[in-house]
């Protein structure tokens, strides 16, 4: 994923609703260590069943924000609610600067998650792809009661995959790091600390015990599908694994692939794989 930020200007397909169609959902929550910034969410509407329904925590990758999520927000699953994170570092969540670490970023998705007894669907994009693993295999040794699906869009897990683009050293230079815009001064933070996050997160992906779905493009120039094999072969531990190849399909999915995400989303309550 290292060309990641060369390819910011190209204005990749987003969402259909517009940002401000969204903004009335959003909401903020004080967390504390290893976070310590206030972080924004948004919260889908109340609907029939949703208070005690799945909660669907969707987490955007690198650059990226809650926004997103924006289609999803205003027609989430039924009987169910959808919250999207602004991941620490990004659109109205602190801290200013970047905070790279698997560790933190999972710390701040965990604090929405719902209470004990409702189910929790940890979906992520890209980078968040990583982030919600970390967070699945906490709780499977913290929570092992909790009741967790986990769905990964286009997730960048293997560590060998991983290059440095050269144009991320430049970006990086303190001189030119400091004229550079927030949101791709603190993606590039996280690219170039990837790695090594990965091979960590290696470690723990087989005490993941939740039931997982990969849905991967065959042509994701940005994240390889090479990276399935990586995730099947890891998640050994997990109930099951179910994996969808959108054919010739690039690394977008949430807004170019609606249909397949929306099914994965209602697949990942309807029990066995």
């Amino acid at each position: 994923m290292g060309v990641a930020l060369a390819a910011v200007g190209c204005a990749p397909a987003g969402p259909r609703a517009a940002e401000a169609d969204v903004e009335p959902l959003r909401k903020f929550v004080a967390v504390g260590a290893p976070v310590q910034a206030r972080i924004s969410y948004l919260q889908s509407p109340p609907v029939a069943g949703s208070d005690s329904g799945a909660r669907f925590l969707l987490v955007h990758g690198t650059p990226g924000s809650a926004a997103s999520w924006a289609d999803y927000l205003r027609q989430p699953p039924a009987a169910s609610e959808v919250l999207a994170i602004d991941r620490p570092g990004f659109g109205s969540s602190g801290p200013q600067g970047a905070m790279p670490g698997l560790a933190a970023q999972a710390a701040a998705v965990r604090a929405l998650l719902p209470e004990a007894g409702r189910a929790v669907v940890l979906v992520g994009h890209s980078l968040g792809g990583p982030v919600v693993a970390y967070l699945a295999a906490q709780l499977a040794l913290e929570e092992p009661r909790r009741r967790v699906v986990l769905v990964l869009l286009a997730a960048s897990l293997d560590p060998a995959l991983e290059d440095i683009h050269p144009m991320q050293r430049v970006g990086a230079w303190a001189p030119l790091r400091a004229l550079l815009p927030r949101v791709i001064r603190n993606a590039n933070a996280e690219l170039m600390a990837l790695k090594p996050e990965l091979e960590a997160l290696g470690t723990l992906l087989p005490r993941i015990t939740a039931k997982v779905l990969i849905l991967h493009g065959t042509r994701d120039d940005l994240v390889p599908v090479a990276n399935v094999g990586y995730m099947q072969s890891h998640l050994q531990g997990s109930a099951c694994v179910k994996t969808v190849l959108l054919e010739g399909r690039n690394h977008f999915l949430p807004w170019n692939s609606q249909a397949e995400v929306r099914q994965a989303l209602q697949d990942a309550m309807a029990g066995a794989c």
